[in-house]
C-alpha cells in the first residue's frame, strides 16, 4: 500500500497530469488523431493555467486548514505532545549530517517551545523513513539530536521510528500511548493535514487535542487569477491535491469514517 501511494502521487500530482496530457497530445497528433490530441492538449493547457496562474490550490488547502483554529492561548497544562513526522529532511540530514528541516519545521519548533514551558511534559515523536529505499534514519530517531540541543532530556521522548504514513502513525502511536501511560495529548502537525490525523486517531480510539501549526494560505482566500507566484502556485496546488486525495483513499479504505470542513 505504501509503495502504490508513492507511485499513485508521481503520476496524479497536477504537473505530472499536465505533462503526460501533453505528451499523450503529441503522440496522438503525430498518429493523425489532431481533433482527440487537441482536446488533450487543452485540457493540459486548462490545468497547468490553474495550477499556476491562479488561487484555486490555496483555496482548496485553506479549507483544511481552517477545520481546526489556530489556538489563541496555551493550556493551562500539557502532560504529553504527539509530533507527526514529515518536517525532517531524512536523505540530507544523512548525508550532511545534523538535523535538516523542510517547510513543515514548525512541527517540531512548536513542540520544542511546549516542552521548554512545560517541564513535565513527554514528546512522542512519531515518523520512520518514509523513502522508497527506507535506507535512510527515521525522523523520530534523528529528533533526539534536536530536542536534547536545547536541553530537552531524552528520557521525556518517546520514538516510534517505524511509520511511514499517517495511517502507520496513528496505527503504532496507539500502542505506545498504552505502554506509556498516556493520554489526552496535544497533536502537533501542519494544518493542512491536521483534518485527516484527527479523523484517524479518532477512528482508532485515541483522544488528541488538536494543535495545528505550518499553515500555508492565509485564512481568507477566493478564487482569483494569480501571475505573481506561479512556482508557489503550484506548490500549493499539489499539496491541496495530494492530502484531498489522501482523504478520499482512507475513506474508500474505511481508515476514516470522513472529515468536516469550514
Amino acid at each position: 500500500m505504501f509503495l502504490f501511494s508513492k507511485l499513485f502521487w508521481l503520476v496524479a500530482q497536477p504537473l505530472s497530469l499536465a505533462f503526460l496530457s501533453s505528451s499523450a497530445a503529441a503522440v496522438l497528433g503525430l498518429a493523425g488523431l489532431r481533433v482527440l490530441g487537441g482536446l488533450l492538449a487543452l485540457v493540459s493547457s486548462l490545468l497547468l493555467f490553474a495550477t499556476l496562474y491562479t488561487t484555486a490550490g490555496a483555496v482548496a488547502l485553506q479549507a483544511l486548514e481552517n477545520r481546526y483554529p489556530k489556538p489563541t492561548a496555551d493550556p493551562a497544562s500539557v502532560t504529553c505532545m504527539i509530533v507527526l513526522g514529515g518536517a525532517i529532511d531524512n536523505e540530507v540530514s544523512s548525508t550532511r549530517g545534523g538535523v535538516e528541516f523542510n517547510q513543515a519545521a514548525d512541527r517540531f519548533i512548536e513542540a520544542l517551545r511546549l516542552a521548554l514551558r512545560y517541564d513535565g511534559s513527554r514528546i512522542l515523536v512519531s515518523g520512520g523513513d518514509g523513502s522508497f529505499s527506507g535506507v535512510y534514519e527515521g525522523e523520530a530517531q534523528a529528533s533526539e539530536q534536536f530536542f536534547t540541543g536545547f536541553g530537552v532530556s531524552a528520557d521525556r521522548l518517546v520514538k516510534e521510528n517505524t511509520s511511514r504514513t499517517t495511517y502507520e502513525n496513528t496505527r503504532n502511536t496507539r500502542s505506545l500511548l498504552q505502554a506509556q501511560g498516556l493520554d489526552q495529548c496535544l497533536l502537533i502537525t501542519s494544518a493542512f493535514h491536521m483534518p485527516r490525523s484527527v479523523a484517524l486517531f479518532r477512528k482508532a480510539g485515541i483522544t488528541v487535542t488538536p494543535w495545528p501549526v505550518d499553515y500555508r494560505t492565509r485564512g481568507d482566500v477566493r478564487i482569483r487569477l494569480d501571475f505573481t507566484q506561479p512556482s508557489l502556485n503550484a506548490q500549493i496546488a499539489a499539496t491541496a491535491a495530494r492530502e484531498w486525495m489522501a482523504i478520499l483513499g482512507y475513506r474508500m479504505a474505511g481508515r476514516i469514517d470522513g472529515i468536516d470542513v469550514n
